[in-house]
């Protein structure tokens, strides 16, 4: 059997304004978009789902998701980033293996993390 990761799905009041999060803040490519105002973007090869709750499912629906980690090799210059566009910076520390991190909220709460890649 060969899984592989397709997609996360943000289910979001907005789907616009969290879009354009994503893409404003963190690079993301839009790569489509649907008629009923869903986006499917490109988050440097993650492929992320941003609608609102769907009418055609019948389960029941959530909006967020706890969060996505992401590696940079620019750490001070991305969070300097966040900080000048008032994003709200949750946490700021070190994990195992002596990597700094960045915890920030994105839209309707979902946290983000910046992870510092070590030089090989």
């Amino acid at each position: 059997m060969t899984l592989k990761l397709n997609h996360l799905h943000l289910k979001t009041r907005d789907p616009e304004k969290t879009a354009k999060f994503y893409v404003d803040t963190l690079g993301a490519k839009v790569v489509s978009q649907n008629p009923n105002g869903g986006y499917r973007l490109d988050l440097h090869g993650l492929s992320l789902n941003v609608t609102d709750f769907l009418a055609s499912q019948k389960r029941e629906q959530k909006y967020g998701l706890e969060h996505i980690a992401i590696d940079t090799d620019e750490l001070d210059a991305i969070v300097a980033k966040l900080k000048a566009q008032g994003i709200n910076i949750l946490e700021e520390t070190i994990v195992s293996g002596g990597r700094r991190v960045c915890f920030f909220e994105g839209p309707d709460g979902v946290q983000l993390e910046f992870i510092e890649m070590k030089a090989s």
